[in-house]
């Protein structure tokens, strides 16, 4: 396995992760995360909105940085 195929497999797995947690999110409802039940894993909306928002940020440096190493061939 090359480095190349491991970042490229890194660089899928927070795409589709950022889908579901962007999806998770609910400003104004409960969401796709009301289905589940995700509003009572947490103790609070706040605590659950901080949570998501955190996850979210990491993914998406994640993903862009994965982006950027990809399409610049440095790998």
């Amino acid at each position: 396995m090359t480095t190349a195929t491991i970042v490229q497999w890194v660089w899928v797995i927070s795409a589709v992760s950022l889908i579901v947690v962007v999806l998770l999110h609910s400003p104004k409802g409960d969401g796709i995360g009301g289905i589940g039940g995700q509003a009572q894993l947490f103790t609070s909306a706040k605590s659950a909105e901080t949570t998501l928002n955190r996850i979210t940020w990491t993914l998406t440096i994640l993903f862009m940085g994965c982006t950027v190493v990809l399409s610049a061939g440095w790998v």
